[in-house]
């Protein structure tokens, strides 16, 4: 990952953008039983809904870690999935093999590229009965990341990125796109701890460049209740950027002066969103 200035120069005009910010086939954990989710109790009232959680760009299942033991302790069914990063379309397609697999209602939650990756995924899918955005996009039919995080000013994403180009069958290139791990904690978690983020920035998943092109083909924030948590100290999706799209889905809103990494370092916070969302949505 050679830290060229030419490398990231182009990166800047090709993508300059964002996210972090799933799920690969079969590549997921679960929390509680799949199962449970669909069963009544013997009271005849249906369990809690299974919270799905989509991970973004430059990280992985594991931050949600703080997330799924507050989500647990009040008793509800969690999956973290391992999202492939590699594109909307076949990153939704991975997902939607897991909340097949998952009986009964769920919450489907996506942090950064994730809510591109969920609001493709839920489209059609009616035991997906609420979304949770956090600090994610709400792509409309035909939008990309790259767009949305250029349509306001304010991330400051592309000096932090690190790009990686590799050859792919019939002789051309991709892309791979990770963050500088001395940039990283500044960019993306400034408000963890410095040692939690170091091994964040360690573990780092990149996304493929081609992933923040890609254009949305469904939005299903349109036709289901969606919760957006818009962090106002963001330095990969501007809180202008996450306010245009909540609005325009829609959404009912939380603002916290948090950094991109809002589900590291206020967890409770964003369970208890997504708890709201649970208890709205399935009764």
């Amino acid at each position: 990952m050679g830290n060229t200035k030419g490398g990231r120069k182009r990166l800047v005009t090709g993508v300059v953008s964002t996210l972090t910010a799933g799920l690969a086939l079969g590549a997921f954990a679960l929390s509680g039983t799949a199962s449970g989710a669909a069963n009544p109790t013997a009271g005849g009232h249906s369990v809690k809904p299974t919270i799905v959680l989509e991970h973004g760009a430059f990280a992985d299942a594991s931050s949600w870690n703080g997330v799924v033991s507050a989500l647990r302790a009040d008793g509800y069914p969690v999956v973290a999935a391992a999202n492939p990063l590699r594109g909307p379309a076949s990153d939704a397609a991975a997902l939607r093999t897991v909340l097949d697999h998952v009986e009964g209602p769920k919450i489907l939650v996506g942090h950064s590229y994730g809510g591109n990756v969920i609001s493709e995924a839920a489209t059609g899918d009616p035991q997906v009965k609420g979304l949770v955005y956090v600090a994610a996009f709400l792509p409309a039919t035909g939008e990309s990341a790259l767009e949305l995080t250029n349509k306001y000013p304010g991330s400051t994403l592309p000096d932090a990125l690190d790009p990686v180009t590799y050859p792919v069958a019939g002789g051309s290139t991709a892309t791979d796109l990770y963050i500088q791990q001395d940039k990283f904690r500044h960019q993306f978690a400034a408000d963890v701890p410095a040692g939690q983020a170091a091994l964040m920035a360690a573990g780092q998943r990149p996304v493929a460049q081609a992933a923040l092109e890609e254009k949305a083909t469904s939005a299903a924030w349109k036709t289901k209740p969606s919760w957006d948590i818009i962090t106002t100290r963001d330095l990969n999706i501007p809180a202008t950027v996450q306010r245009f799209m909540a609005e325009r889905a829609h959404a009912h809103t939380t603002e916290v002066a948090a950094s991109h990494s809002v589900a590291v370092s206020h967890p409770r916070l964003v369970a208890d969103v997504i708890e709201q969302a649970a208890r709205t949505t399935v009764r």
